[in-house]
């Protein structure tokens, strides 16, 4: 058993429901999209040798923590999986741990996987939530990603999800794309790009909250070095938004959703009124969780680690008796507070100025005032009922507001 725990800190803030959350990674895929850049491999011959190795980390952390109260099971794809499989995973992860009654149960899938039967055995395993791999409802944009389903596929998805009794339902989405007109960069001239991208943007908002999801996560398009898409994009084979451009979309997406019911709570993600992702605020707020799979990460706390990010290494680490970490870091208490700071300012509920003084012992509006009063004067920040917050114009350039 590993002697690697939740610090003492984090133990007392679960008598506040602050617990730990619990993340399985399936780091499999019928085919690898031509955008992503999360570890994953096509070749499937290899799950029937994964999924003992993945038993044998859980049985590692036994007792990791007293219980979980988020479970979510990312990817890759899991929905990949036989449903057998991945009811017995489930299963033998409540076996391993303590999940409690009311705990978020998530779990990734593709649209074109979802049918009654894989549906029927998840609502059987106790998941409660879906986060469904859209993209995008418009069949260029999805031809060019690489998905793998149409967006009638994906409307029809959504429709049986909600058909089988899901409650909780998350839909994520892509902007930020290449033109689909199917010109290269020679022929489609960046202004006229950058008119033709934002309607089929909008009207895939529009498609998605016709069918009133409980969650949307719009994440802009970041080109990975080395993807289909990233090799297309430096050829001038495609033609990516400007700047300006994606500034726009990302302030006009954040109205949009925003004025039809949708809490923007986060940089990428925005929910009805208590669907909030439970599992991924964990990540924001400094709360410690466990990851186990190929390529996972975890944290403490105060220190973080990381899984090798090869199936075959994994699963001969495991054979072997062995923990399957790459690498790990003890965070320092002023790295602690840059982490906190990055965090905080990603999120609309921003950071708590005591909280943060209490931890890091500093006070950010005596030490940092002139630099805070400049980017309140800029409308980048706000202070409110003693939480420095970003505006909708901050969330934009969150990344740039944790340097003050």
């Amino acid at each position: 058993m590993s002697g690697w725990r939740p610090d003492h800190e984090t133990r007392r803030s679960q008598e506040t429901d602050n617990l730990p959350g619990l993340y399985i990674h399936i780091p499999f895929c019928l085919r690898k999209c031509a955008y992503c850049g999360f570890y994953s491999i096509t070749d499937r011959s290899l799950i029937p040798a994964f999924l003992p190795a993945l038993r044998r980390e859980i049985d590692i952390y036994r007792g990791w923590t007293a219980s979980f109260d988020t479970l979510y099971i990312g990817g890759g794809t899991p929905s990949v999986l036989h449903e057998e499989d991945l009811e017995a995973l489930i299963a033998d992860i409540r076996i391993a741990f303590t999940i409690t009654a009311d705990a978020e149960i998530t779990v990734e899938v593709n649209p074109a996987d979802i049918t009654e039967s894989l549906l029927a055995s998840l609502r059987r395993s106790g998941v409660n939530r879906l986060s469904i791999g859209i993209q995008s409802f418009d069949d260029g944009s999805l031809a060019l990603l690489g998905r793998r389903h149409t967006a009638l596929q994906a409307i029809s998805a959504v429709q049986r999800v909600r058909d089988a009794g899901f409650e909780n339902i998350g839909l994520d989405l892509i902007y930020g794309l290449p033109c689909s007109c199917g010109h290269d960069a020679a022929s489609c001239p960046q202004e006229q790009h950058d008119v033709a991208t934002y309607p089929s943007w909008l009207s895939t908002l529009n498609t998605a909250i016709g069918m009133n999801p409980d969650h949307i996560s719009c994440y802009q398009l970041t080109l990975e070095e080395g993807t289909p898409l990233a090799q297309k994009c430096d050829r001038g084979e495609v033609v990516l938004p400007e700047e300006s451009v994606l500034a726009d979309f990302f302030c006009n997406t954040s109205k949009f959703l925003e004025e039809n019911g949708y809490h923007h709570y986060e940089v990428s993600n925005f929910a009805r009124p208590g669907r909030e992702s439970r599992h991924n605020r964990k990540y924001w707020n400094h709360v410690p969780y466990l990851g186990l799979g190929p390529a996972a990460h975890s944290f403490s706390g105060r220190e973080r680690r990381w899984n090798r990010s090869s199936v075959e290494a994994y699963i001969g680490d495991l054979e072997s008796g062995r923990e399957p970490v790459e690498s790990r870091e003890t965070l320092s208490d002023e790295q602690l507070g840059l982490e906190a700071l990055f965090l905080g300012f990603r999120t609309r509920r921003g950071i708590c100025l005591e909280t943060f003084r209490s931890r890091s012992g500093q006070d950010l509006l005596a030490e940092k005032r002139e630099m805070v009063e400049r980017l309140t004067r800029e409308g980048l920040v706000e202070i409110r009922d003693g939480f420095l917050r970003p505006t909708r114009a901050g969330m934009a350039v969150a990344d740039s507001l944790a340097l003050i």
